[in-house]
């Protein structure tokens, strides 16, 4: 049997099983009674349908795990990705369209195969524990919108890629990583003004007792916003969420509206100041770094294994090309990108213990930033004691529980 073949189903196994044990682990950590921390906002009728909404969606997640795993296992052994090619190349169009077709393709079905989980997350589950808002309507409006981005923004960018790998030579790999990251900076320069807004609507925040009190705490902190919003993010779900977006003049402090009905002001000013603490302590630059790393050493990987006819044997593909080695990377790169996430989920959480320090120290309130994670656990139903080895290996934020003591300390420490 093909080397490349027993690598990669070992590959595509081997991340399933993982998966499964991480949630299995999760269903057992849960804990039966409400933690002391939270017997102040819970109750235990509303700790019961948080634990609940954990196992279904555990559950859920898993069985999608098997069903995505096994379909795609089936198709590569069915030679599925050579039929795939063959369709591409019957059209006889240049490399480059025919790259885009059979990738295109490629998309079209992995959407096939995630829309009904996709549908059944939407309006079964979330809709059963409360959350969802979406419409029929604006689920078809918003899936019209994010194909039609895809294909004005990712098609240019992969016939780019695709052209650089032809024609690149030996250095092909680093112009594909400087083309991309340069990409990456124009959006998120573009994602505030001209793309967030086709799926939400922003709206100033009118002016009141909670403007001025942002406006009062930006000021102290020498912050400069484009803005102070507030999302229509109740269109779609009751959960609650803040962030902050764009640099520059385009930059912008939001908030979920759901957030604005659900907080107090001392409390969302907490949450802002943890956002502000990120922007502060340069946590997005240093995201972004790590991201473009990553990219480069995706391109660098990918350069080392371009038109490998043993890989093109092991998925039953004849004529070898640049657009199938980008489809079946994807498969090679499994390991280093769960090895990757690992590290950079590691360096979020820090990250955000940092930010909880930040709000606690330039607001003078911990208890106000403790609340407000309390409330946010509460309305979005989520897991208080997930286990550890999930939380390593998969979760940007530590633990409530971990915060929250961590605020303790920080408290404590300046007492």
């Amino acid at each position: 049997m093909n080397l490349w073949l027993v690598f990669i189903l070992a590959v595509l196994i081997g991340h399933l099983l993982l998966d499964l044990v991480i949630a299995r682990f999760n269903l057992l950590a849960l804990a039966p009674e409400l933690p002391d921390e939270f017997a102040d906002c819970y109750d235990a009728q509303h700790y019961a349908k948080s634990q609940h909404y954990t196992r279904v969606r555990t559950r859920f997640g898993m069985l999608q795990g098997i069903v995505t795993t096994a379909v795609t296992v089936i198709f590569l052994l069915a030679g599925g990705f050579a039929a795939v090619d063959r369709l591409a190349r019957s059209f006889s169009f240049a490399s480059i369209t025919t790259g885009l077709l059979f990738i295109g393709c490629l998309l079209v079905l992995s959407f096939l195969l995630s829309l009904p989980f996709s549908l059944y997350s939407i309006f079964a589950i979330e809709a059963r524990f409360g959350f969802n808002r979406t419409t029929p309507a604006t689920f078809l409006a918003d899936l019209g919108k994010a194909t039609l981005l895809t294909i004005l923004l990712g098609g240019p960018v992969l016939a780019l890629i695709l052209w650089f790998f032809e024609n690149g030579g030996d250095l092909a790999w680093l112009y594909c990583w400087l083309g991309v990251t340069c990409f990456g900076f124009i959006v998120q320069f573009l994602a505030p003004v001209l793309l967030m807004p086709l799926f939400n609507t922003f709206t100033p925040l009118p002016a009141g007792a909670l403007r001025q009190a942002i406006l009062d705490y930006t000021v102290s902190q020498q912050f400069n916003s484009g803005g102070i919003y507030t999302m229509d993010g109740s269109r779609r779900s009751r959960k609650l969420n803040a962030f902050f977006t764009g640099f520059g003049r385009f930059r912008k402090i939001v908030f979920f509206d759901t957030l604005v009905e659900k907080l107090e002001q001392d409390e969302i000013i907490a949450v802002l100041a943890h956002e502000m603490g990120h922007y502060k302590k340069r946590h997005i630059w240093i995201m972004m770094a790590a991201s473009i790393l990553q990219t480069g050493l995706l391109f660098f990987l990918l350069a080392l294994i371009l038109e490998n006819p043993y890989l093109f044997a092991a998925f039953g593909v004849e004529q070898v090309s640049v657009y199938a080695s980008l489809a079946f990377f994807a498969f090679l790169y499994a390991p280093v990108s769960t090895v990757l996430a690992v590290l950079v989920n590691w360096l979020s959480r820090r990250h955000e213990y940092a930010a909880d320090r930040f709000a606690a120290e330039t607001t003078g309130d911990p208890e106000a930033l403790v609340r407000s994670l309390k409330k946010l656990s509460r309305e979005n139903l989520s897991n208080l004691t997930p286990h550890p080895l999930a939380v390593a290996l998969s979760h940007s934020h530590p633990p409530v529980l971990q915060r929250i003591a961590a605020l303790r300390k920080t408290t404590a420490s300046a007492s």
